[in-house]
């Protein structure tokens, strides 16, 4: 894929990186620690810190945070024994990975990396006295606590859809049972049936994953039932990699796929679960298909909320150099929950911030300047399994202390790439996809 302003080589050098080497002062500018301060430090307890939540978030900043100081202790609470990931889900509904492919564990980091993994679920933070409630009765304290919640969802904003109304008409926007029973809707629809897929209004996790969607169930269509249509309900007017994205489809599904934006009659107003109809246009317009997968607004994972670090847009505003909570002192939050300027939620940026973060409060507990953040992000997408498209942006601080992405760094896929580099960005997407998982996971 050819990018303007940087090269491929350099660029992915860059992903590798994360830049945790020049987060930590390992490259350049590096404030070294005065060996009386070192000693001081080392005579004191081992500072705790709390990362709540298992995702690429969570479970990244809680590793480097003790490959950057061994001497911490580390706990990650996380109520689910294991992880599953959205990015490959898709795949999973296209036929080309299972369950078991996307569901990782947590054991490296305890054995590898000296986590001190808590399967238990977060019900209140004291801010006041550093500790946080567990459902099952006991409390942690921190020094330091990193918060990465992932999502929720605004249950009930478009009539007719809620918690209970999921169980029928599926998001599948967190991997899992919601995957699964897409996937069986799906298998069990008939050759000539309509999938109606309605993503949400901005912000929400992984923007170019809807489209993804689209394509994964476009193959598995092409593949198991080919005269089977699919109908885009859009909140929006467009959506990430739209012209590379139609560009495929007029090639790989002619026909199959149609897509609606807001303006023309997309916006969803009324889901009616039971009969599968999607009602447009102020509630006049009906859509019934054989099966819908409606995915809600969305807003920080609900603890978020509950322990006052989401503010009215239902996001956690951070101090962008630190990630700090610019409302709850001594809290730091990672991954989609955050706003940060110009960052995407997505799991490679989660990866991203999660090193940048451990980086920031290793040295807060050394009494040294946090380095100056740089962050890389980069999407893939699979239109199918030979054929894939994506996009990457650094990102830095400015002057005003927001992130946003640097003019001419990354770049898209080009518009006229040859097949052959088509079938290299599959591979790539692959091969990104068993990188990060390792480097957060294993």
């Amino acid at each position: 894929m050819k990018m303007t302003g940087i090269s491929r080589r350099d660029f992915v050098k860059l992903l590798g990186a994360g830049g945790a080497a020049s987060a930590l002062g390992l490259v350049g500018g590096c404030e070294t620690v005065p060996a009386s301060a070192a000693s001081a430090a080392s005579a004191k307890a081992a500072p705790r810190v709390v990362v709540v939540g298992g995702g690429f978030g969570g479970a990244t900043c809680a590793k480097y945070l003790r490959i950057y100081d061994p001497s911490l202790n580390v706990t990650m609470i996380e109520q689910n024994a294991n992880f599953v990931t959205c990015p490959g889900s898709n795949w999973v509904l296209g036929g080309m990975r299972t369950m078991a492919d996307i569901t990782h564990s947590y054991a490296a980091l305890r054995s590898k990396h000296g986590v001190n993994v808590m399967h238990d679920r977060v019900v209140s933070i004291d801010a006041a006295r550093r500790s946080v409630a567990l459902a099952s009765g006991k409390s942690v304290e921190y020094d330091r606590l990193v918060m990465a919640p992932g999502i929720d969802f605004r249950w009930g904003a478009i009539e007719g859809y809620d918690e209970a109304a999921s169980e029928l008409v599926p998001h599948a926007w967190k991997a899992g049972p919601q995957t699964l029973l897409l996937q069986k809707q799906l298998q069990a629809m008939p050759d000539g049936g309509t999938f109606i897929i309605c993503p949400p209004p901005m912000p929400f996790r992984c923007p170019p994953g809807p489209p993804e969607r689209v394509s994964m169930v476009a193959h598995y269509f092409k593949t198991h039932k080919p005269r089977s249509k699919i109908l885009i309900l859009d909140a929006k007017e467009g959506f990430s990699k739209q012209g590379l994205f139609m560009d495929a489809w007029d090639e790989l599904y002619p026909g199959m796929i149609e897509f609606v934006p807001a303006s023309k009659g997309g916006k969803v107003q009324r889901v009616d679960v039971k009969t599968r109809t999607v009602y447009t246009d102020e509630g006049l317009t009906t859509h019934k298909g054989d099966v819908v997968n409606f995915i809600p607004a969305q807003r920080a994972g609900a603890i978020a909320g509950a322990s006052g670090l989401a503010n009215e847009s239902g996001w956690c505003p951070v101090n962008q150099h630190t990630f700090e909570s610019t409302l709850v002192p001594n809290v730091h939050v990672i991954g989609d929950a955050a706003v940060a300027g110009d960052l995407p939620k997505s799991g490679h940026t989660a990866n991203n911030i999660a090193k940048m973060t451990a980086a920031s409060i290793v040295s807060l507990f050394r009494g040294v300047k946090p380095p100056l953040p740089s962050h890389v992000n980069t999407c893939y997408s699979l239109v199918s399994p030979e054929y894939g498209i994506s996009v990457a942006a650094v990102y830095r601080l400015n002057e005003k202390g927001v992130l946003e992405g640097v003019k001419g760094a990354g770049g898209l896929s080009p518009k006229d790439a040859p097949r052959l580099q088509r079938v290299q960005e599959a591979n790539y997407a692959q091969g990104w996809y068993k990188g990060i998982t390792q480097d957060s996971f294993g």
